[in-house]
């Protein structure tokens, strides 16, 4: 049987991301994908960076601003391999919200203040004077990341087995063998569960991560640059790509695995962009969807080295895949190869679901 060093159990943008850092180590690297590559939560994501919000975990912090700053870097890579246009923008984001409310965010200052009046920095807004604050954060295009991936995993010899899940991580005398799918199994000398809102499905280790799940919607054909930026308010974000389609979200909801549109719900979310933005009702509503983000009952992701040798785990991101994706390759890669790592995951362990 043929034996690989690493498998990757999930084929979204985590798993992808770090299949390669494996393989610039050297690593003999198997993704194990239940449906097909990238068509899960990384397909459904907006795609706004954000660096820290008020709703960012403070152990989180760290990570996520070393994140956001190898983004440019991380996407040169993956566009020069793949060739294909992941539409990295960096235009920021206009933080809608009363002045007590902005001045209360995590690393509030006066760089936060807009550059010029609301009225001129983003123009169509139905409210120019209302209170707000300017962020400097990217967006991309999340499909677009995960088709750029793909493409440079193959390029690099990483081997991909799409369309059957996994049913069992194999132990042999107390360490990692493997894992088996439905028809068959694969060997390895270490397994690394990428599986996102799925990574609880199976043992050795069964981790608390539940699906999470968030309706979206996307339109298209308006006045060109309607939305000049990312725009977040309390009800609704507005996430502008280069092509000229807009996106709308997005719900949180407690559903399970149902991936099934509310119609009443898209609409609702339609409307409320409508009342931020009237000019967007001169366009079409092209897709609505929704995906499942993976979450974990402290909100935090789950990193690192199980109590099982040669089994990881890279899961749990919740809304924060996206952003997350760059450190976490980065350092899981180490982990899994035995280096010091760059960061200290402690805080996102394993272990600590482990009685």
């Amino acid at each position: 049987m043929r034996t690989w060093d690493v498998i990757i159990i999930g084929g979204g943008i985590i798993g992808l991301s770090l299949s390669i850092a494996l393989r610039k180590r050297g690593a003999r690297v198997l993704i194990v994908e239940r449906g097909e590559p990238g068509r899960e939560a990384s397909y459904a994501a907006a795609g706004m960076l954000v660096e820290c919000s008020l709703e960012t975990p403070p152990a989180l912090r760290p990570l996520a601003t070393a994140s956001a700053q190898m983004y440019p870097e991380f996407v040169h890579e993956l566009q020069d391999e793949s060739r294909v246009d992941v539409d990295l923008r960096d235009d920021g984001t206009i933080l809608l919200c009363p002045p007590d409310h902005a001045q209360g965010r995590a690393g509030f200052s006066t760089e936060n203040q807009l550059p010029s009046p609301l009225s001129a920095f983003e123009p169509a807004l139905a409210d120019p004077q209302q209170a707000a604050i300017f962020l400097k954060e990217r967006s991309v295009d999340p499909r677009a990341l995960a088709a750029a991936a793909l493409k440079a995993a193959k390029h690099r010899g990483v081997d991909i087995s799409s369309g059957r899940a996994v049913t069992e991580v194999l132990i042999s005398d107390g360490r990692i063998a493997g894992v088996r799918t439905e028809k068959t199994s694969y060997a390895a000398l270490a397994v690394v569960n990428c599986a996102g809102a799925w990574a609880g499905d199976f043992g050795p280790q069964r981790f608390p991560t539940r699906p999470v799940k968030g309706q979206m919607l996307s339109v298209a054909g308006g006045p060109r640059n309607t939305a000049r930026h990312v725009i977040r308010s309390p009800e609704i974000y507005l996430v502008p790509r280069s092509d000229g389609r807009v996106l709308i979200g997005a719900t949180v909801e407690e559903a399970g695995y149902d991936k099934r549109t509310d119609p009443a719900v898209i609409e609702q979310m339609h409307r409320a962009a409508l009342r931020l933005m009237p000019a967007l009702s001169g366009a079409r509503m092209l897709e609505a969807w929704a995906g499942l983000r993976p979450g974990t009952p402290d909100n935090l992701p789950i990193l690192g080295p199980t109590a099982t040798p040669g089994y990881f785990v890279a899961a749990g991101h919740f809304r924060d895949g996206i952003l997350l994706t760059p450190v976490t390759a980065h350092v899981m890669a180490q982990v899994v190869t035995e280096s010091r790592p760059d960061y200290d995951i402690l805080a996102f362990s394993p272990t600590r679901f482990q009685l």
